[in-house]
């Protein structure tokens, strides 16, 4: 295995420029509309970051003690800037954890900074991500000691865990079945094209796909997305994902099958394609046995669905 040199590197080692993005001290780099905002916050070194108590923690009890999420308001007046940025801290990552993160992004770098390099990247190749507000790192003589990533909100939309179109809420038309087609034709598209750039996001439920008013789509939380050497073990894991979140009330078996005739670029299936998605239903079994275990709801199961 190569752990090649990459822009995720130490600073001594690696660029002193992330992609607009401006160095404003020791392995802190920000958005230039951003330097004042946060810098009124008190957030204008990678010191400051980790020192910064306030915020809406948004701490979750399935995410390792060494990270930890916080909501921002940066509302500044004459700011030109969203609300909302989200600030992912990593602090002291177990060296174990460092590693296998090495080996998932196929080189050497810190967590938040490996994040940032999958949103740019992912965003090059034209699939939306949130944009980067600021990021840093800082090294020990191999591991890293902390990092952070820092995203604004993403404007107009969201989670179609919490919210979808109108055309899934309740009697169906047959104007909201067209728009319903069209809307599980358009997430499917964007699906496709995302698992088309080689990243896999391991992590692919409802809750961390973003939709506008307008029907764009864009892709949060990229903690977990890579490259993987097991290209089909982990789109399968993310078809799975999205199939497991989708609830049962509001997506019926014609909406799901609709959506993978439209991911796999099918008008009929193929045997190959009948396998890939009993995978996927299995998959979405297991974990569904693994929720009910420890009382945990499973969308999918939740509700019986009619025909779209």
């Amino acid at each position: 295995m190569s752990m090649s040199a990459s822009p995720a590197m130490p600073p001594e080692r690696g660029e002193t420029d992330r992609r607009g993005l401006i160095q404003a001290g020791a392995g802190f780099w920000v958005a230039p509309q951003y330097r004042k905002p946060l810098a009124a916050l008190g957030l204008d070194s990678l010191e400051a970051v980790f020192a910064f108590d306030q915020g809406k923690d948004l701490a979750k009890p399935t995410i390792g003690r060494f990270r930890r999420r916080v909501e921002l308001d940066v509302r500044r007046p004459g700011a030109d800037v969203p609300t909302k940025v989200f600030l992912k801290r990593y602090d002291h990552p177990p060296l174990l954890k460092q590693i296998r993160n090495w080996i998932a992004h196929h080189q050497r770098g810190s967590f938040g900074l490996l994040e940032q390099d999958a949103a740019r990247h992912l965003a090059d190749a034209g699939i939306n991500t949130p944009r980067t507000v600021a990021c840093g790192e800082k090294w020990g003589r191999f591991f890293e000691r902390n990092s952070f990533f820092a995203t604004e909100e993403v404007p107009n939309s969201d989670a179609l865990e919490r919210r979808l179109p109108d055309c899934f809420e309740g009697s169906c038309d047959s104007v909201q079945r067209r728009q319903r087609r069209d809307f599980i034709a358009s997430l499917a598209d964007f699906i496709r094209r995302f698992h088309e750039t080689g990243y896999r996001h391991r992590d692919l439920y409802f809750s961390h796909v973003f939709c506008s008013k307008t029907g764009e789509f864009c892709l949060i939380d990229l903690a977990r997305a890579s490259r993987p050497f097991l290209q089909r073990r982990y789109r399968i894991k993310d078809i799975a994902q999205l199939h497991f979140s989708a609830p049962a009330g509001r997506f019926s078996c014609t909406d799901r099958l609709r959506f993978l005739r439209a991911y796999l670029g099918r008008r009929k299936l193929r045997q190959s394609d009948r396998v890939f998605i009993r995978k996927i239903v299995a998959k979405a079994h297991r974990m569904a046995r693994h929720n009910r275990k420890h009382h945990i709801p499973v969308p999918f199961q939740e509700h019986a669905a009619g025909t779209g």
